[in-house]
């Protein structure tokens, strides 16, 4: 197996590809896909990384607080890099179109509750005169 094929079954592991996809896409075993990802300490993608107590990121293992919430990920860096690469759309969340007040550029937000302005720029210049929040 050359550092190529390495790389990209790292890749493709860490993207939530099984190993029998990963075994028809490279042209090697699956079975030697398998115990290479073993070797070299990958956890399995996706829902089962939280079973196995690794980093849904990284792949780390974690090392959890018996007394504390299960952890998912194993830093700030890590949370904030998968939420990134996987964005969840907002589900029922309906998007509401309003009319700024004080500019008068038609907007839409997410939510119930009446928006009076479209940033918090204009709700600054509207609630001071056109002065800014410092003066």
């Amino acid at each position: 197996m050359t550092n190529e094929q390495k790389e990209k079954i790292q890749e493709m592991r860490h993207n939530g590809i099984s190993y029998s996809t990963i075994s028809e896409m490279i042209g090697i075993p699956r079975e030697t896909i398998k115990s290479y990802c073993r070797r070299v300490g990958m956890c399995t993608p996706a829902k089962k990384l939280i079973k196995d107590g690794c980093c849904r990121n990284c792949g780390i293992p974690i090392v959890q607080n018996p007394k504390a919430r299960k952890k998912v990920f194993c830093s700030a860096n890590c949370r904030l890099a998968w939420w990134k690469a996987n964005p969840q759309p907002t589900v029922n969340a309906e998007q509401y179109q309003y009319t700024c007040q004080h500019c008068g550029k038609v907007f839409t937000a997410y939510g119930t509750t009446p928006r009076k302005y479209c940033s918090h720029s204009c709700y600054i210049s509207a609630r001071f005169k056109g002065g800014t929040a410092d003066e």
